[in-house]
């Protein structure tokens, strides 16, 4: 074959290549007009009915990989949990980095599921020169050059696939910036102590998230770029270095109402808010049980303020949605790396914002105990069996309700969600518990 035949065949193939993920990438932007900011995907208006979510069985820790085992576990672990998701009515997933780009397709191609990706920006540590550093600095420069690589390198690699909703940068790494690891723990209530954190270590921490923004904009322009702060704690300098950010994403655990949020991101920042965390546990501290209803409570509330906030409603307009934290328990959270078999019923910090179960301030946030579902023991398989609570129940009612509809308002979203049969839920998700028990 002539030497011209060879390169004509291969520019082909380079376009055909081009052509086919150009036509399969997920488009997603912003608009804003004096109706709000809405998130569009493929020019669709698109409203996250989000969940956190990850495969951890019980026995293991953080430190176990579902990306690691055989395609074959994948996919039957994908199956049984992407089945439930849908059927909840969930549109998207938030998922850690470690995911291979043929997984976010094959969730979206099979459940119509997007994902939002997201890279822990140094929250949990950094490994530079092979030496391990739990508590990140962001003004060294050998940090900043490694987080910069690492979203640069993320950023190249998943652009083009398709089912990728958002790139999402840290988890809530203000607070890290008190304390190390990921245990949660009370946080620290000396304003003065705060503020100066946030100065000393804070501003240069911002700064490089706008930095690593800019950045992976180049790269990719279809796709918007959130960040992931602890509620709204150093909001004004966040208005000041992070201008370049899309999204405000927040975890955020006020109770039933998410208070001025809205309006304080809105005011300050004027961007639209992703609530990335939100959620409660199903385990009530005072009276030392289960308590599926006191969870279906505070997320049927806070559901009810993301939607009455979106876009072309009354309110603020500038909610584009949210992640309710989390799918299944997580039995490793209190200690860690002991106790990974045990269901813990300790409580290790305090809300007082959850006030169904606290008193005096007693400590009543149950990290164990987050599951929209609770989890069985894996089987021979190594697979794991979910038994959906009385949440899973209200958010597959409150999950059909589109805020964008044609001629909808707040009065209507919230007779909707009035209308919901809580007792329903209930009855199934105790029946769900019974299952579990006499297994």
């Amino acid at each position: 074959m002539k030497p011209s035949a060879k390169f004509f065949l291969f520019f082909l193939g380079v376009l055909f290549v081009q052509t086919y993920y150009a036509q399969n990438q997920t488009k997603v932007s912003l608009v804003t007009d004096e109706n709000g900011v809405q998130l569009l995907v493929n020019n669709s208006p698109f409203m996250i009915n989000g969940m956190n979510w990850d495969y951890i069985p019980i026995g293991t820790n953080y430190s176990y990989s579902l990306w690691s085992q055989s395609d074959e576990f994948i996919k039957k672990a994908l199956d049984r949990e992407m089945t439930l998701l849908k059927d909840m009515g969930v549109n998207s997933i938030r998922v850690y980095t470690g995911i291979q780009p043929k997984w976010i397709t094959y969730i979206y191609k099979n459940y119509g599921i997007y994902t939002m990706l997201n890279h822990s920006f140094g929250r949990y540590g950094v490994t530079i020169n092979d030496i391990y550093k739990p508590v990140t600095d962001y003004r060294d420069e050998a940090t900043k050059k490694l987080l910069l690589d690492e979203v640069s390198s993320l950023t190249k690699e998943y652009k083009n696939t398709e089912g990728l909703l958002l790139y999402l940068l840290g988890n809530e790494n203000n607070y890290g910036l008190f304390w190390a690891g990921s245990e949660t723990e009370d946080f620290p209530d000396d304003a003065e102590m705060k503020k100066a954190m946030g100065e000393k270590r804070g501003r240069p921490m911002y700064q490089l998230f706008n930095e690593a923004a800019l950045l992976m904009k180049k790269i990719d322009a279809n796709h918007p770029i959130a960040m992931c702060n602890g509620d709204v704690l150093f909001i004004d300098i966040i208005a000041e270095e992070c201008k370049d950010l899309d999204i405000y994403g927040t975890n955020m655990y006020r109770g039933k109402s998410f208070g001025d949020a809205f309006q304080k991101v809105k005011d300050k920042l004027n961007k639209p808010i992703l609530f990335t965390e939100f959620g409660v546990d199903a385990f009530n501290a005072l009276n030392k049980e289960e308590d599926q209803e006191m969870q279906s409570f505070y997320l049927t509330e806070n559901w009810k303020e993301i939607y009455t906030n979106a876009y072309g409603l009354e309110k603020t307009a500038n909610s584009i949605g949210g992640f309710t934290f989390q799918f299944s328990d997580g039995w490793w959270k209190l200690g860690q790396t002991i106790n990974l078999d045990i269901h813990d019923e300790e409580a290790n910090w305090t809300n007082n914002g959850y006030d169904i179960d606290t008193k005096n301030n007693s400590q009543n946030m149950n990290e164990e105990w987050f599951g929209i579902a609770a989890k069985g023991f894996s089987d021979t398989e190594g697979l794991y069996q979910l038994y959906p609570r009385a949440a899973y129940y209200v958010l597959q009612k409150l999950h059909q309700i589109n805020p964008y509809q044609k001629g909808i308002t707040t009065n209507y979203i919230e007779k909707k969600i009035y209308k919901i049969n809580q007792n329903k839920a209930l009855k199934r998700g105790l029946k769900n518990k019974m299952l579990l028990e006499n297994k």
